[in-house]
């Protein structure tokens, strides 16, 4: 059983990426906000994503400013893997339960919430993946696999890997390449 989340989070991104991210989570809800800079591109991000009682992503916005101006995007699920995008149905997203914000560590919050993940076995956790200077939706393949209660190797396209290590709540402390928990 996980401990209840705090009345915030907040992350700096570390390495490739200069920012910082904010959260609000309560129960059934993440509210968040991402400033960076990125390969000398500035973007702000704000998100708010709605779950069901089973961790599933049911609605959620994305809005992002850039130097090419604001724009936002609005995803809604069924909660069992049917996806629309600005209200067009999105059949390249079937399948999936969780969102993805690239300008969010919080968001590899939700498989650890809603899946059991027994110590040792990897576990898909594919996601809807929402990238942060265009808003482009995508899929994302990923896999997750617990070592322990607070450790979870963390692999996605790209051969990205990562050793996430998560607090008693279920929210990332550190995402090595990514960001960093300090408050």
């Amino acid at each position: 059983m996980l401990a209840p989340f705090p009345a915030f989070a907040a992350w700096r991104f570390v390495d490739g990426v200069d920012g910082f991210e904010v959260v609000y989570p309560s129960p059934g809800r993440l509210r968040g906000h991402t400033s960076a800079v990125e390969d000398g591109l500035p973007y702000a991000v704000r998100y708010e994503i709605v779950l069901d009682d089973d961790w599933h992503t049911r609605w959620a916005r994305v809005w992002t400013d850039t130097l090419d101006g604001p724009r936002e995007v609005v995803l809604v699920s069924d909660g069992a893997g049917s996806w629309t995008v600005d209200g067009a149905p999105a059949p390249h997203l079937d399948g999936l339960v969780d969102i993805d914000i690239e300008a969010s560590a919080c968001t590899n919050t939700l498989p650890v919430h809603r899946m059991a993940m027994p110590v040792g076995e990897v576990v898909t956790a594919s996601a809807v993946y929402v990238r942060a200077l265009d808003l482009a939706v995508v899929r994302l393949d990923q896999t997750y696999r617990r070592r322990d209660d607070h450790r979870f190797d963390y692999t996605s396209e790209g051969d990205f890997t990562a050793l996430l290590v998560y607090d008693d709540a279920g929210l990332v402390v550190d995402y090595p390449g990514v960001a960093r928990r300090f408050a």
